[in-house]
């Protein structure tokens, strides 16, 4: 199995400055290499500029500026580029494919976080002091850095990642070969049914709060943003208060990340504990959370009629706090490397479909909370109805693949 790991770095006043300038410089290099492309299809030739031209110059730019981008290392500059590469191959695929293009953007400082390390022992040494009992990491241009290894790392490194993350700094590997580590089986099978009064409810009629961390912070991050609104949007240098506001609003958003990340890793790993197959349904979250389309009034050409759009933000929002989306993904993967089974079925009337009669009407869902069908008048929770039916619904997928 392939596993990434990431890990807190603790680095010195002067190895935190050294990997500010890192990211710059890695930042700067791939704004001009977006600046040399832009420039060669605006002249007359349309000239098209590719990965491989833009890497040969590699050589010629770090003996140019040997003091900044001749500082770091080749294959990390190789991978910067090969991410700007990745960029255009996705503009074109869009534009044959006649979606919106998006075409390539200029990274600014602040939005530029990551540095790629393609090898393992190339530019960047995992684990660089075996013999001591502190667990580091060498960067070229950097030096060794601590890191906070908090579990054990299995497989072998590959790719070796620098990233930051408002104030703190990480670095995230990439493994392969890493061995499953099998729970025991329990021989149950249960059914979730994600949802937003409740975070999830289980086919047996449990039900695990929804924590809503983004709520819970809502006042002093409203009070952060709004001191944030009092300083110039687009300025050339932000004063030493401007930068402070930013970074008080970048480092609530951060807790309210973490906060989420950690409780999705616990609430799946009572999940994968606890059965042999989690069923839940197969949400796009992307399309639930899409914003609805200007009403037009045709009577009254350039005004608008009520289309909702409120109601529906709220809805969005608590949809993006509950975080379904990375909850089924960690679920999904904690799956995988303990040995377990989780089956996506189809969400379609999931909360409106009878358990008892299988009679579906949109007036068997009374209101939010509770379920009663207007045939047979089977009574019951209506997230609990949502997970019973998806659970019957995984059980005819695993019979059909039998």
């Amino acid at each position: 199995m392939i596993r990434a790991y990431k890990f807190l770095l603790r680095p010195t006043a002067r190895q935190r400055a050294a990997l500010g300038e890192m990211l710059r410089n890695h930042c700067s290099l791939y704004n001009g290499a977006l600046q040399e492309r832009r420039d060669a299809y605006r002249h007359t030739s349309k000239t098209s500029v590719r990965y491989g031209g833009q890497s040969a110059q590699l050589k010629e730019i770090r003996a140019f500026d040997p003091e900044g981008q001749g500082r770091w290392s080749f294959s990390s500059q190789q991978a910067t580029l090969r991410r700007l590469d990745k960029a255009f191959q996705a503009f074109f695929r869009r534009v044959r494919a006649g979606r919106a293009p998006g075409y390539p953007r200029f990274k600014g400082v602040g939005h530029f976080d990551t540095v790629i390390f393609p090898k393992d022992g190339d530019g960047c040494r995992w684990d660089s002091t075996p013999h001591d009992p502190v667990t580091r990491v060498r960067i070229q241009g950097v030096g060794h850095i601590r890191v906070h290894r908090h579990r054990p790392v299995r497989g072998r490194v590959k790719t070796v990642s620098v990233k930051r993350e408002g104030t703190r700094w990480y670095v995230v590997l990439s493994c392969d070969n890493v061995p499953a580590e099998e729970l025991p089986p329990t021989g149950t099978i249960v059914g979730i049914d994600l949802g937003v009064t409740h975070f999830l409810t289980t086919s047996d009629g449990e039900h695990v709060a929804n924590p809503r961390f983004l709520t819970a912070m809502a006042d002093e991050l409203a009070e952060a943003q709004r001191h944030l609104a009092t300083f110039p949007k687009r300025t050339r240098q932000r004063t030493k208060r401007h930068r402070a506001a930013a970074r008080k609003v970048a480092k609530l958003h951060a807790r309210i990340r973490r906060q989420r990340a950690d409780f999705h890793h616990k609430t799946a790993r009572a999940l994968i504990t606890g059965h042999n197959v989690i069923a839940h349904e197969r949400l796009n979250t992307a399309g639930m959370t899409k914003s609805p389309a200007p009403n037009t009034d045709p009577e009254q050409p350039g005004s608008f009629r009520p289309n909702g759009a409120a109601a529906k933000a709220g809805l969005n929002r608590s949809i993006l706090d509950a975080g379904w989306a990375q909850f089924l993904q960690i679920l999904a993967n904690k799956a995988e490397s303990a040995g377990r089974l989780v089956v996506p079925v189809d969400a379609r009337n999931t909360s409106r479909t009878c358990p008892e009669c299988g009679h579906v009407a949109k007036e068997n869902r009374v209101t939010q909370a509770r379920f009663e069908c207007v045939r047979c008048g089977f009574a019951a929770n209506a997230d609990h109805v949502g997970a019973t039916n998806v659970l019957n619904r995984a059980g005819l997928v695993l019979c059909a693949a039998a």
